[in-house]
């Protein structure tokens, strides 16, 4: 079979679009299929697994490369004859790539893995821009032969706006990796005496700093005896950060990747996420591989991945005390971290890449087959998109 994939996030860049770009490719790869990859221009490699990126002109915004669509990329994917198209959460290039995947008759499959409307809205567009990103989301994954979702909550966002064709496909996670044995390791002993001491609690977070992560909620967690806040990843929210959360005198690790990221889950206690927009919550799954109890807001992909009471805790996030409380319970508990922790780990330790591999490449023969389920919309639109029409 031969894939292209046109992703609107490609390495250097990291991110969870980045990261299952690079999973799919290397099970591509794996099972002895073709690829190409189409991505933004970021000064990153011009080949990932023994196949080509081709990289599209881009500009910058907020430290994050937005490709430009041209007669380039349609001209990519003629030439490259692919059997099926793969998006990465299309808004820009992908639109243009499902675009050209209709003219040329080639089946394509889009990935719904940012909520882009949501970002809207977090970042001063208003409900005004999030109705407009919604009506562009909805015309971008009618084009597509079929939408793939990473969570309920993102499934029903999408028949509300009317897209039909939805099937589900979550994320693997590498359980070898992130493994709870890596905290006797001595790189991991390490950056644990850096970050805490003994008797302190690491309490940290994965991911990109920008304000779409609701970082901020973190002050809530002011005054808590023995907590240690740290934050890994990189954004541009990282100064701001420093400043809002002064009070906790946060250490930031940086953005890591491989096995600095492992040592880096292996060295904290508690795993926190706070970012409302989350259409999966791939980090979550990093740290219930790693053994760690987590605490995540009662919306979107977390709702998927967190068992409240059983291995973390689900807070209501237009109640900060709501955040606090999940935390200070797992810092004042060590047996409880135990058993959260050793319950995340049996959730995920299943779902290896290799299985959501087998699921995507099921996906793809359904598109050439023309075997599709149907999802049929219905009429409430989601928030901001209400009027709109």
């Amino acid at each position: 079979m031969r894939v292209a994939i046109v992703t609107e996030s490609f390495l250097p860049t990291l991110n969870g679009v980045t990261t299952s770009v690079c999973r799919v490719v290397e099970q591509l790869r794996a099972r002895g299929h073709e690829a190409m990859i189409v991505a933004p221009d970021g000064r990153g490699p011009t080949h990932f697994a023994g196949f080509p990126v081709h990289r599209m002109p881009s500009v910058g915004y907020r430290q994050f490369p937005v490709g430009i669509p041209g007669p380039q990329l349609s001209g990519l994917l003629a030439g490259f004859a692919p059997d099926v198209i793969h998006a990465a959460s299309p808004f820009i290039l992908g639109a243009q790539a499902i675009t050209a995947a209709s003219r040329l008759g080639i089946p394509s499959v889009a990935v719904f893995q940012t909520d882009m409307a949501k970002y809207a809205r977090g970042n001063g567009f208003g409900t005004a821009g999030a109705a407009l990103v919604w009506k562009m989301i909805r015309r971008i994954h009618a084009g597509a032969t079929l939408t793939l979702v990473p969570s309920e909550s993102s499934r029903r966002d999408l028949e509300r706006i009317g897209v039909e064709r939805i099937a589900t496909w979550g994320r693997g996670v590498d359980s070898a990796l992130y493994h709870p044995n890596r905290r006797s390791d001595e790189a991991t002993r390490i950056l644990r005496a850096r970050l805490a001491a003994p008797d302190e609690v690491a309490v940290g977070y994965v991911g990109r700093l920008a304000p779409e992560k609701e970082l901020e909620r973190l002050q809530a967690l002011r005054r808590i005896r023995g907590l240690r806040l740290v934050l890994v990843g990189d954004g541009p929210a990282r100064q701001g950060l420093a400043r809002k959360l002064s009070a906790l005198d946060p250490v930031f690790l940086g953005a890591l990747r491989g096995e600095e990221l492992a040592t880096a889950y292996a060295a904290l206690d508690v795993f926190v996420h706070t970012g409302t927009t989350e259409t999966f919550g791939q980090t979550l799954q990093e740290a219930h591989a790693a053994g760690l109890p987590v605490v995540a807001p009662a919306v979107g992909g977390p709702l998927d991945l967190v068992e409240h009471g059983v291995d973390g805790f689900l807070f209501d996030p237009h109640q900060s005390r709501s955040l606090r409380r999940g935390v200070l319970a797992l810092v004042d508990d060590p047996r409880l971290r135990v058993r959260f922790g050793e319950a995340g780990r049996r959730a995920v330790v299943g779902r290896t890449w290799e299985a959501l591999g087998d699921e995507l490449l099921g996906h793809y023969r359904s598109v050439l087959t023309r075997q599709i389920p149907v999802t049929a919309g219905v009429s409430e639109p989601p928030p901001g998109l209400s009027g709109s029409r």
